[in-house]
């Protein structure tokens, strides 16, 4: 599966130790990522993360060109509701593709637990069969 991580930059370490923290499940995936983020996930939970333009750049912009391709399994977007800048990812551009396309999103890290574990069990295996 191919997963797709963003964070707004106050959430952009948390990311990292969530991804830190399920290492051995992300290590069995596809990530793809806008550039920060990606740096800070690769540098701290040593994982493969292909990543696109800053945000600010037009990367949220890719990580939804990917979405609407089908060619992302699942989304985790750190966000910040209350302190989210303006040059910071479009959360309505990329949760309206999410829905469009069913694809699973969690914008917090309560969600992206419940996530994780469920692909980790192969919950998420129907998405496997929709896009082969």
């Amino acid at each position: 599966m191919t997963i797709a991580l963003v964070a707004h930059d106050s959430k952009k370490e948390l990311l990292a130790q969530f991804c830190t923290a399920y290492r051995h499940i992300f290590k069995e995936h596809i990530l793809i990522s806008t550039a920060a983020t990606g740096r800070a996930v690769a540098a701290a939970a040593r994982l493969d993360v292909q990543q696109f333009l800053p945000g600010a750049h037009g990367g949220d912009e890719q990580i939804v060109a990917h979405i609407a391709c089908d060619e992302v399994d699942m989304l985790l977007f750190f966000r910040d509701p209350i302190n989210a800048r303006p040059s910071e990812p479009n959360e309505m551009n990329l949760l309206r593709i999410c829905d469009v396309h069913n694809i699973p999103v969690a914008t917090n890290i309560a969600t992206a637990e419940v996530l994780i574990h469920g692909l980790e069990h192969g919950d998420l295996a129907w998405r496997a069969i929709l896009n082969p």
